[in-house]
């Protein structure tokens, strides 16, 4: 690794040979063997939004009068996806960086709401236990308690809990549709009246399933309410670097009327450089992320999300028949979206073993724990090697069925302590530890 500058200027063509080469070591997502992180279809559609990226790579959505055709790409966006949302014509928003920016500014949102309108200075927000993380980012960010939801069997938050839970500090319920780690949508419609009768706001979290749920639906798929159909939802997240298949860097939040969003935004009135106001959470918001966003958008219009929402379903229906003909497999719920998650349904079984195994076969395997699992987010792409996924899986099953021990080596070793030890705090500072020593100088 190089610790300094080069002194000269370099080719251009060798930086960009060394550049490529770096990725040596990357998942093979153009093969379909990754099953989350990265949105993949073909080259002719990276092409496509890099040239739209690169369109507008050195514009600046910071002052939205000065770079209008930023302004012009934002606000249709934003109308495309609150149109799509079955949001009312009243209903605004930002694109924002990812899915976790979207999220963090709702925390800040309704803190802010409560404490202006209701004068409440120890906020609390209600989040079922199976929120995405990025939620309990913004707790820890923004200083809001989060007040706990227990899941029922399905498993989904548990609406028969909810209404006890909301005090005068709820700044905010939350749901999701679906969430990550099970892929069920919450019980929405029921959690919005019980919000509309107490008059706190609620968020759906739909960074994973907004950009296909209604397609879904239009295919004909059963999908329960989840949008601003159910009228006590004030605002959704909802991602189009996901499966809207926009370049990396772009989401939205968006809100029922301005009344919500006027608390979002920052200003700053007596700055030595000028009045400042920002909407969102970044200072530059890159106009290369908006510009492919709306390409993105163009490119595939309805009849085009709704193909791949069909190859995607499809794709969701071959992996959850073929995890029923495989013994020894559980699905830890049944889909209601693009993602599938499951376990083990034998106490000699390790899960963790299976991903290994899994892995040692070139896939890349996502893990969860409360309970143990492995979990794939599937994109239409992935239909064309659900049969090879399912083989090694049924391969990979069998070597962990007859080798137990291999449960104190390697990766299901150490998911399998991080998952059992009893002690949080200490798995806590220990990841921590190990984290951080990736950012340590010379790069870990």
């Amino acid at each position: 690794m190089r610790k300094s500058l080069n002194p000269n200027r370099r080719d251009p063509q060798s930086i960009l040979e060394e550049l490529k080469g770096f990725s040596a070591e990357d998942p093979d997502y153009r093969q379909s063997r990754l099953w989350s992180l990265v949105y993949y279809l073909d080259e002719p559609l990276e092409r496509f939004l890099a040239e739209a990226y690169q369109a507008y790579a050195s514009a600046n959505g910071l002052n939205p009068l000065a770079f209008k055709s930023l302004k012009k790409l934002e606000a249709e966006i934003i109308a495309f996806t609150t149109s799509l949302l079955h949001a009312p014509e009243s209903a605004c928003g930002v694109v924002t960086s990812g899915g976790t920016e979207s999220c963090l500014l709702a925390v800040k949102t309704y803190r802010d709401r409560i404490k202006t309108l209701g004068g409440v200075e120890a906020p609390e927000m209600i989040l079922p236990t199976s929120a995405h993380v990025a939620w309990a980012k913004g707790a820890e960010y923004f200083g809001v308690k989060i007040v706990w939801l227990p899941l029922g069997d399905d498993p989904r938050a548990d609406v028969s809990k909810l209404e006890a839970l909301i005090t005068p500090r709820t700044a905010l319920i939350l749901g999701s549709a679906p969430d990550y780690p099970h892929g069920t949508i919450d019980p929405i419609s029921e959690m919005s009246e019980i919000a509309l009768r107490h008059e706190v706001p609620m968020h759906v979290d739909a960074c994973v399933g907004g950009f296909i749920l209604p397609f879904m639906e239009m295919n004909g798929r059963a999908i329960p309410v989840f949008d601003y159909r159910a009228p006590g939802v004030t605002s959704m997240s909802a991602d189009l670097h996901k499966y809207g298949f926009a370049a990396k860097g772009a989401s939205t939040i968006t809100y029922r009327d301005l009344s919500y969003l006027k608390h979002q935004m920052f200003v700053s009135q007596d700055w030595a450089g000028g009045v400042f106001a920002s909407p969102a959470l970044l200072g530059t918001r890159p106009g290369g992320a908006y510009a492919a966003a709306w390409a993105a958008l163009q490119y595939f219009g309805v009849e085009g999300y709704c193909e791949l929402a069909a190859r995607t379903a499809e794709a969701v229906d071959r992996i959850v028949a073929g995890l029923a003909q495989i013994p020894g497999l559980r699905l830890l719920a049944r889909p209601q979206g693009p993602l599938v998650a499951y376990g083990s349904a034998e106490p000699g079984l390790d899960i963790f073993v299976v991903g290994d195994q899994m892995e040692a076969r070139g896939w890349n395997i996502n893990r969860l724990q409360f309970p143990d699992g492995l979990h794939a987010m599937v994109t239409a792409r992935h239909l064309a090697v659900v049969d090879d996924y399912l083989a090694d899986l049924a391969a990979s099953v069998a070597v962990a069925r007859a080798h137990p021990e291999y449960a104190q080596q390697g990766g299901a070793a150490v998911y399998g302590m991080i998952a059992r030890a009893p002690f949080r705090d200490m798995v806590r500072a220990q990841v921590l530890e190990t984290f951080a020593s990736y950012y340590s100088a010379g790069g870990g």
